[in-house]
């Protein structure tokens, strides 16, 4: 069988840079679906994290003029990964956040930005380097999703298209004065193409031409059809319902494997899972808890947003610690949550602690410390939080939604009984429905047989990329084959 060639155009990819799950996903793909039979090569922009650790980069494309100044196209390697990237300092070489300048807001000219890391992205589906013409051209979310437009718009032969939403509530719009600018016709201005709410659609456009829409699980999929999840684009996508499927996110277990993780204070497995509560006292001691090897420990890492859920949490906190049970956070974000978080710790020292801001050990030792980790998401795409907690014993508490849903198995009384509960799950998002998923929480953390054992069922969950690895290689196959 001839290997299926894919490229893939990400404005982020771990351990290169990275904001969020895309750059997870991003960076794990290409490993995953070696084993498949699929190559993939990632088309990155080249912000100086990406530039400082290129190998081998060579020059495979040059534009004169790529939106505001010359860039090149630099074939490499990085971190194991086989790379193009768009080396175009007028738009990329800025330090820092990828989306973001020194104020915290966005860059003024990301349209430009990132029409550009599509635009070469569509040139290189077309065959632009020499020798190199994918089956696939594979975009991600917003930054990249004018791939399959400027496909479309060319004309001529073209590979086939996907494009992966990660987050429907990052769409990418900007004022229709962009259009010139970024190199579309006329004719794209139209409710069939790229207009949207009288404006430019990045993911509007994607959605509209790729041939392939995925999403990162099986329920999100089904909830942005809807209005109540599809964020003013459910209707489109209802409309191109038989082409979105919904392919559930994995982790990478090499990195994320806590038999192995240097980020730990003491590695353990299933097999000796007894150790891990040394884990919790280096992580009490790190954050400033008391340490108390029977108080429960819960533990957020996230992004502190209205989408996260984390207000709902902090309405419960006092009744948490009245129970005898301590928190860790470790995120940052909106300066409200920020701010009631900062003062549930100082109102109750030793048994609330934050930490803003993000640090990728910290993280895993959390994940190896805590006894439940939070994800009370109002809406969760896929959610790779509670992924991580499965593979190092923390039992997620997660809202009934998205890949949340997909991924944790309820300790309701059957699948206690039947010996297959991973986590507690509740619906809907709201202050009275988290509190009775603690109240069940702590519950469960006094029943030592119940707990270890719905402990030991999710650290025993297959959470790779083995099992979605196989279904996008069958939608890859599926679609080179489309076009013969």
């Amino acid at each position: 069988m001839t290997a299926t060639a894919v490229l893939s155009v990400a404005s982020e990819i771990y351990p290169l840079i990275k904001t969020g799950g895309l750059a997870d996903v991003a960076g794990a793909l290409p490993a995953a679906l070696a084993r498949e039979d699929v190559v993939i090569r990632t088309l990155l922009p080249g912000y100086p994290a990406v530039m400082s650790k290129l190998e081998s980069a060579e020059p495979a494309r040059a534009y004169p003029s790529l939106f505001g100044g010359p860039a090149n196209v630099l074939a490499g390697r990085a971190a194991g990964l086989d790379l193009f990237v768009v080396e175009a300092p007028h738009l990329f070489d800025r330090i820092g956040n990828p989306y973001l300048g020194p104020d915290g807001r966005d860059w003024g000219d990301n349209a430009l930005r990132f029409a550009a890391l599509a635009r070469v992205g569509a040139d290189l589906g077309k065959g632009a380097i020499p020798g190199y013409t994918p089956d696939i051209v594979h975009a991600h979310d917003w930054q990249a999703a004018l791939a399959p437009v400027y496909l479309h718009y060319d004309g001529g032969p073209r590979p086939k298209t996907v494009l992966t939403i990660h987050n429907l509530a990052f769409q990418g719009h900007f004022p229709g004065s962009i259009l010139h600018a970024i190199g579309l016709p006329p004719r794209a201005m139209s409710i069939d193409g790229v207009e949207y709410f009288h404006g430019v659609g990045y993911l509007k456009g994607g959605l509209q031409f790729a041939d392939r829409i995925t999403t990162v699980s099986p329920t999100y999929a089904r909830e942005i059809l809807t209005s109540d999840f599809g964020m003013a684009l459910d209707g489109l996508l209802r409309a191109r319902a038989s082409d979105v499927e919904g392919i559930v996110n994995g982790i990478d277990d090499t990195v994320w494997n806590p038999a192995t993780d240097a980020a730990l204070a003491v590695n353990y497995s299933a097999l000796r899972i007894d150790m891990r509560v040394r884990n919790k006292a280096a992580l009490q001691q790190r954050f400033g808890l008391t340490v108390a090897a029977q108080a429960p420990l819960f533990g957020v890492v996230s992004r502190l947003t209205h989408q996260k859920g984390l207000d709902l949490l902090l309405e419960e906190l006092p009744d948490v610690v009245a129970r005898g049970g301590q928190l860790a956070l470790l995120g940052s974000g909106e300066k409200p949550l920020e701010d009631g978080f900062r003062a549930a710790a100082a109102a109750h020292p030793g048994s609330i602690a934050c930490i803003f801001g993000y640090d990728e050990g910290l993280s895993h030792l959390l994940q190896a410390g805590v006894d439940f980790v939070l994800v009370p998401s109002r809406f969760e795409p896929c959610g790779l939080t509670q992924l991580y907690g499965l593979r190092y014993g923390a039992t997620p508490i997660v809202a009934r939604v998205g890949g949340l849903a997909d991924t944790v198995i309820d300790a309701n009384d059957a699948a206690l009984s039947a010996g297959v509960a991973t986590g507690v799950q509740f619906a809907p998002p709201s202050t009275p429905a988290l509190a009775y998923a603690l109240k069940r929480a702590f519950a469960l953390y006094a029943d030592d047989a119940a707990m270890r054992r719905t402990r030991l069922n999710g650290m025993r969950a297959d959470v790779s990329w083995r099992g979605p690895a196989k279904r996008y290689a069958a939608l890859y196959r599926a679609l080179a084959r489309s076009e013969q």
